[in-house]
């Protein structure tokens, strides 16, 4: 009697395709923070071209305008993020009993947050100007301080749901809310005219970047 076949258990991702994908991250990060900071030409335009037509729409839509500062000043604010991220390591502390991982995270998290301050004193981009601003920022503008700490929050924090093994439908709510929270947060910092389009693509794939390494050192205490 032919035993009837079983299927083998799926293959943990192997460390190598992790690394690759921290690789691509850096070359990319490095990629735009070179083109930001050189000026390039195309993607200066492109900029330009981007930021002059949210700029009309926002003017011309109060109604949204003013519900995408009530967003990004309160929902996806970068303090919003970071107590957020705060109260993850406090439970992790107290009700996991996972003090390394708490201290990993929220080393990443202060780290992370360092890293945008260091590059914007650095390229000391401007942010746009207008004649009828419909919100204002300050700081230099790349990377997007928004955008970035909102990947690498909500980026971290997705990721320990699958690392504790939470339930599927919980990791798929998890993973939805953070692509809103991720895409929304850029958008808004575009639409209100406070950041070019390249200062929040700066932040996501940064934000992305401290996601990777931190998760690669993870591994490596608790393979």
């Amino acid at each position: 009697m032919q035993t009837p076949p079983v299927d083998s258990p799926p293959s943990p991702p192997r460390p190598r395709t992790a690394l690759r994908v921290t690789w691509v991250l850096a070359v990319c990060s490095a990629l735009l923070l070179t083109l930001v900071a050189v000026e390039w030409p195309p993607l200066i335009s492109l900029d330009d071209d981007i930021a002059g037509t949210t700029h009309r729409w926002a003017v011309d839509e109060p109604g949204i305008t003013h519900a995408m500062r009530i967003l990004t000043d309160w929902v996806w604010d970068t303090w919003t993020m970071r107590l957020l991220c705060a109260v993850v390591v406090l439970w992790l502390w107290f009700r996991r009993g996972d003090r390394w991982t708490a201290v990993w995270l929220g080393m990443t998290c202060l780290l992370g947050s360092l890293l945008q301050q260091a590059l914007k004193a650095a390229v000391n981009r401007s942010r746009p100007v207008w004649p009828d601003p419909v919100d204002s920022a300050h700081y230099a503008a790349f990377p997007s301080g928004h955008a970035m700490t909102a990947t690498f929050v909500c980026g971290l924090l997705v990721w320990l749901l699958h690392h504790y093994g939470a339930a599927h439908s919980l990791r798929l709510t998890a993973l939805a809310v953070a692509v809103v929270s991720v895409a929304g947060v850029g958008v808004t910092r575009v639409w209100l005219g406070v950041h070019w389009a390249t200062d929040v693509v700066g932040g996501w794939l940064l934000g992305a970047l401290v996601v990777a390494v931190a998760v690669l050192l993870h591994r490596r205490r608790h393979p």
